[in-house]
């Protein structure tokens, strides 16, 4: 068995070699395109907004290398400005980028999701009345946070610093997908997102009644449930739960 890994095409090379470490088998079908957002601007209007901002929230991987890409000339991380994501994948970005450690703001790693809610605690109990916090994200996208944020008095600032579409397959790619549709049994999905599982649909690919699923979210396996997939568990976006969610479906666990 092996396992398939629908991330964007940036983020497939580390996961692959996570997912190798941990003993696992995994092939990339990326299912989701990462594009330039509507304004090419907004970045640039994100770092001019940062200094004096109590926090920066990156929804994504894909959010972190967009707005660094766009950083001015010399300028580093305000020491006084909180940096928050939910996945783990996304703070080491952030730490890679020079964003000290002291001023990450993450879910803890026994977390039961990585997800708004779970963030929310470490940040509910700082005085947000006339702070701003900016919210670097996709299009789209849920607003749970920045309700939050405003409801406690926060001027929150959304910027869509990038775009989600619907990936065109290359022919080694395409190959791939006529290869797990034609045999489900040998094959695992893992779900990052509602939207890869969406597009996958829309390429014409339909589970079979063996057909298995991993999804890092209890909403994604629900999105995966409702598109007709029969056998789908939730593991945490990290090599080793997913590792561990491997072993645990029915069948031969996909492993080198």
């Amino acid at each position: 068995m092996r396992l398939v890994l629908t991330r964007p095409r940036p983020q497939c090379a580390d996961w692959l070699a996570r997912l190798a470490a941990e003993g696992i088998a995994a092939v990339a079908l990326p299912l989701i395109a990462i594009e330039a957002g509507g304004d090419p601007r907004a970045a640039q209007a994100a770092w001019q907004r940062l200094p004096g901002a109590l926090l920066a929230m990156f929804v994504s991987p894909n959010a972190v290398e967009r707005f660094f890409v766009a950083r001015p000339q010399g300028e580093v991380w305000p020491a006084d400005t909180l940096a928050a994501t939910v996945g783990p994948g996304s703070a080491e970005a952030l730490r890679a980028q020079g964003v000290p450690a002291e001023l990450l703001r993450q879910p803890p790693a026994d977390a039961a999701s990585f997800d708004s809610e779970h963030l929310w605690p470490l940040l509910s109990s700082l005085d947000w009345r006339g702070r701003r916090a900016l919210i670097l994200r996709g299009e789209g996208g849920r607003d749970w946070l920045a309700d939050r944020l405003r409801e406690q008095g926060a001027e929150v600032e959304a910027f869509h610093i990038y775009r989600r579409s619907c990936p065109q397959l290359d022919e080694a790619e395409q190959g791939l997908l006529s290869e797990v549709q034609a045999a489900p049994g040998r094959h695992v999905w893992l779900f990052s997102s509602s939207e890869a599982i969406h597009n996958l649909a829309s390429l014409g690919f339909k589970p079979a009644p063996v057909s298995l699923a991993i999804a890092t979210h209890p909403r994604i396996a629900d999105t995966a449930r409702a598109l007709g997939w029969p056998h789908v568990v939730s593991a945490r976006p990290d090599a080793a739960a997913v590792a561990a969610a491997c072993r645990a479906l029915p069948g031969a666990a996909p492993t080198i």
